[in-house]
């Protein structure tokens, strides 16, 4: 399935998106911290951005999703050293800026980035 257009996007950013987003990254958060729960913590960070604004992740059917990720071992490294503290204050940042109209467009752009910047997992090609 292709992006949805950008009206459905915006609409669904002004009535769900900006509200529904910093709810999902505490719930991945308090996920993180069981450690059982982790993966699916690390999911719903990565999935922040189609929450944010819609957009469509990667699909695990297309041949060229798994192309320029970097190993397992190397994203837990840096999860595990720098990516679950760095992240946290990353959203935080980012939900500050949320609450300006002139730092909104950061915010977006900072959380669109919230799997890189956690795990270094490549949200789009």
């Amino acid at each position: 399935m292709g992006q949805r257009s950008i009206f459905i996007r915006a609409l669904w950013f002004i009535f769900v998106g900006w509200w529904v987003t910093p709810v999902v990254i505490n719930v991945a958060w308090v996920l993180n911290v069981t450690v059982i729960l982790l993966p699916i913590g690390i999911k719903l960070i990565n999935l922040v951005p189609t929450v944010l604004t819609l957009a469509e992740p990667r699909s695990l059917s297309d041949a060229t999703a798994g192309r320029g990720q970097r190993s397992l071992i190397v994203r837990a490294l840096y999860f595990v050293f720098i990516g679950w503290w760095l992240s946290l204050l990353w959203a935080n940042v980012a939900a500050l800026l949320a609450l300006t109209i002139i730092g909104l467009p950061i915010a977006i752009w900072m959380l669109n980035r919230l799997p890189f910047v956690t795990s270094l997992y490549r949200f789009h090609g």
